[in-house]
C-alpha cells in the first residue's frame, strides 16, 4: 500500500514537517503490517475449523440410509486394507468377543469322519413289504421285477410305464445299468449303482459284493434286481431254468445275508417266491448285472 501526500502548499517544505511527515508514514505502514498479519491469524483457526466441520459432514453422509454402508465400501475398495477399528469407534466388549470366538470355532469345525460315525450293523434277517405281480407278457421281465423293486418304496407304477423307462422291447430289456438308471429315477435317489460279474461263475470276491449289496439294499429298504440267465435248484429243490436271460427281484434275506429271498414274476411253480443260497445266486448273475 501507498500513500500519497500531497503539501498544503506549493512552496519549500521544512526539514523539521518532513521529518514529521516520514514519521507519520512509517508508523501507518507498521499499523498496516500488523493488520495483515493479524488478519492472516485470525483466518488460520477459521480456515482450519471450516476443514473440520466439511471432514465431519462427509462422515455423517448416508449411503441407502445407512452411514456403516460407505465406510464398509471404502475399506472393502482398498486392497489389503487393515481390519482394525477406526479411530474414535467404540470397541467390543468382553462378551462379544467371546461370542465371536464362539460363531468362529462353530462355523469352521469339520464334521465327523465317517471312522467317527456310529455305524448300526444289518440285522440277520430282513423281509421287505412289496406287491407282487406277474410279468404281463413274454418279454416284460424287466418292467415287473423292476416294478416289484419300487413297489416296496411306495411306487405304484404299471409294467409299461416302467417299460417306457427301460427302453424295453420285444427283445427284452438291455442290461442292469437300464434298471439302475429307471430306479433312480423313480425314487428320485442316487442310491441305486450298478454291478456286474463279469466271469462264467462268480467269484469269491463278488459273492462277498453281492452280499454286501444285498445288505445295505434291503436294510436301508430298497429291493434289488437281478439279471440272471441259466439253470439253477433252489431251497426247496425247485428248479428254475431262464437260458435266454431273466429278471427277478431279491426282496429279503436271511442267516446273515447268506441266503437272498426272490419275487420272481415267471416262476413255473406258480409261487411266485422262493430261497436261493446266496452262491448260487452270484452264480446265476455270472455274465449279468444288478441294480442295488
Amino acid at each position: 500500500m501507498t500513500y500519497l501526500y500531497k503539501p498544503r502548499h506549493s512552496g519549500r517544505t521544512s526539514p523539521l514537517r518532513r521529518i514529521r511527515v516520514l514519521a507519520a508514514a512509517a508508523g501507518l505502514a507498521a499499523a498496516a503490517g500488523i493488520g495483515v498479519a493479524a488478519l492472516q491469524q485470525s483466518s488460520t483457526p477459521a480456515s482450519a475449523a471450516g476443514a473440520q466441520t466439511l471432514t465431519g459432514a462427509e462422515s455423517t453422509v448416508t449411503v441407502d440410509g445407512a452411514p456403516a454402508a460407505r465406510e464398509q465400501q471404502r475399506d472393502q475398495a482398498v486392497p489389503g486394507a487393515a481390519s482394525t477399528p477406526k479411530a474414535g469407534a467404540a470397541k467390543p466388549t468382553a462378551a462379544a468377543q467371546a461370542g465371536a470366538g464362539t460363531t468362529a470355532a462353530a462355523t469352521t469345525t469339520a464334521p465327523p469322519s465317517p471312522s467317527a460315525a456310529t455305524t448300526t450293523a444289518p440285522p440277520q434277517q430282513k423281509e421287505l413289504s412289496y406287491q407282487f405281480a406277474w410279468q404281463e407278457n413274454y418279454y416284460f421281465c424287466g418292467p415287473a421285477a423292476t416294478r416289484i423293486a419300487l413297489t416296496a418304496r411306495g411306487i405304484f407304477a404299471s409294467q409299461s410305464q416302467v417299460a417306457q423307462h427301460l427302453g424295453t422291447t420285444v427283445n427284452g430289456t438291455n442290461s442292469a445299468d437300464d434298471t439302475t438308471r429307471a430306479l433312480n429315477s423313480y425314487t428320485g435317489t442316487s442310491f441305486y449303482k450298478s454291478h456286474f460279474i463279469t466271469g462264467q461263475t462268480a467269484t469269491q470276491a463278488d459273492v462277498d459284493q453281492l452280499k454286501a449289496s444285498v445288505l445295505n439294499a434291503i436294510s436301508h429298504g430298497y429291493a434289488v434286481v437281478a439279471n440272471i440267465a441259466g439253470s439253477t435248484v433252489d431251497d426247496a429243490g425247485h428248479g428254475h431254468s431262464y437260458p435266454g436271460g431273466h429278471y427277478l427281484t431279491i426282496v429279503g434275506y436271511r442267516d446273515g445275508g447268506q441266503t437272498v429271498k426272490i419275487a420272481d414274476p415267471a416262476d413255473a411253480q406258480g409261487a411266485g417266491s422262493y430261497m436261493l443260497s446266496l452262491d448260487k445266486m452270484a452264480d446265476w448273475i455270472a455274465q449279468r448285472g444288478y441294480s442295488a
